[in-house]
């Protein structure tokens, strides 16, 4: 947290509100990504077309920034391949459990007042803090 500044996330935060409004606004959709992408797998909707415009908004954006910043800023992962492997697909099947992920629930679920959204982004941030916990401090 060295490097932060209130300006950038707030700036940022308030493009993301944005993005969400006016996909809700305009096409009807919450901005979930996991239900997104979900919707681009063989056998997923059939209204495909925002979806990946909506992926290629997401790439070309970072992108955006990389050329505007001059260069993207430095990542350490630290976790094994198999930690990280299995890390992703716990977290898609239990986005797919939840009907919804961090974005979906976090974002447009609690600007809508779903109680569902409420107990599900509670349940994220909690199991998240104890992972951190245990990946830190007990094993």
């Amino acid at each position: 947290m060295e490097d932060f500044t209130p300006v950038s996330g707030l700036l940022g935060g308030l493009l993301i509100g944005l993005a969400v409004a006016l996909l809700l606004w305009l096409n009807g959709r919450l901005a979930g990504i996991s239900g997104i992408v979900g919707g681009l797998v063989p056998g997923g909707a059939r209204d495909g077309w925002w979806r990946w415009a909506f992926v290629a908004g997401l790439v070309l954006g970072a992108l955006a920034y990389v050329l505007v910043a001059g260069g993207a800023d430095a990542v350490e992962v630290t976790a094994s391949l198999p930690v990280l492997v299995v890390g992703g697909l716990l977290v898609g099947f239990g986005t797919r459990l939840g009907s919804g992920c961090t974005s979906g629930h976090g974002l447009c679920g609690l600007a809508r007042s779903s109680r569902r959204s409420v107990v599900a982004t509670a349940v994220f941030f909690g199991v998240a803090m104890l992972t951190v916990f245990v990946g830190s401090h007990v094993l």
